[in-house]
């Protein structure tokens, strides 16, 4: 668990990382594969790849090992069949992401991101019923980026992570950081919806498609800049899960989690103020 969320949390540090430095040098930000590629033409690249592939294929292993055994404690109704089939659906994309930063440590990286989405995407449109099930991929994902920005909005992470002075201090970037992955779930979501619509994979996209809309938009290099930084904070919040994330089958009763040390001061607060 650990070592994925390091992984992961490395893959959006170097997404905002290295978007960021493009668009301050006057450029485009890049989505996941290419800021891959750039860290792979980096000195210490490779080292950063390989960290990046383990994390990846670790966060794997830990969300299909979470999901069966059911250690997050969601139940087996139907909300959290769909919480343990997200897992499941997260850590294989992870997993992929994993495969791609091996494909460039090994030089065989072959296309872009977004080319590889379009053309898993017209294979998928190829098949019966494809429009449907591209469709579907859309509404999910579109659905799970309304559960991150809400998650974010709502504070609901507060009862997964440990109550703790760095975990407060850090709060208000947690929150930021789930709601710029919500936006940029959202939108690749939106992207396989239109694709499906219009019977066109090359509707579909990823992150770079993600970073080219926003773009497009009014004051968008502001708006991208904006979400990249917001990238930073969901690099964070994943370094922060590695390490004081509370799993509820195997956490110990006594453990304070950081939306009840939130309530405690608060109440502490206004107990002051009563007085």
């Amino acid at each position: 668990m650990r070592a994925g969320y390091i992984g992961r949390g490395l893959t959006y540090l170097a997404v905002a990382g290295v978007s960021l430095w493009t668009i301050f040098h006057g450029g485009e930000a890049q989505g996941t594969g290419e800021s891959l590629a750039e860290l792979d033409d980096s000195g210490a690249g490779t080292v950063v790849l390989v960290l990046i592939a383990l994390g990846l294929f670790a966060y794997l292993l830990w969300r299909l090992v979470d999901a069966w055994w059911d250690l997050e404690a969601y139940g087996s109704g139907g909300k959290g069949f769909i919480a343990r089939t997200g897992m499941i659906v997260t850590g294989l994309i992870h997993g992929a992401l994993g495969v791609a930063a091996v494909s460039l440590i090994f030089g065989s990286g072959g296309e872009g991101g977004g080319s590889k989405i379009a053309y898993y995407t017209g294979q998928a449109l190829a098949m019966p019923y494809g429009r449907y099930l591209v469709g579907a991929i859309g509404l999910i994902t579109i659905a799970a980026g309304i559960f991150y920005a809400y998650k974010g909005f709502a504070e609901k992470y507060r009862e997964h992570l440990r109550g703790n002075s760095v975990t407060l201090h850090m709060n208000w970037a947690l929150k930021a950081g789930l709601i710029a992955q919500g936006v940029i779930v959202g939108l690749i979501g939106l992207f396989f919806t239109r694709a499906a619509l219009f019977g066109d994979p090359e509707q579909a996209g990823g992150m770079d498609q993600v970073f080219e809309f926003l773009g497009a938009q009014v004051y968008g290099q502001i708006i991208v800049a904006a979400v990249c930084v917001g990238l930073l904070g969901f690099a964070l919040f994943c370094f922060v899960n590695a390490g004081y994330r509370i799993i509820p089958r195997v956490a110990d009763d006594g453990i304070e989690t950081l939306g009840a040390k939130l309530k405690s001061l608060k109440d502490e607060g206004q107990r002051r103020v009563t007085a």
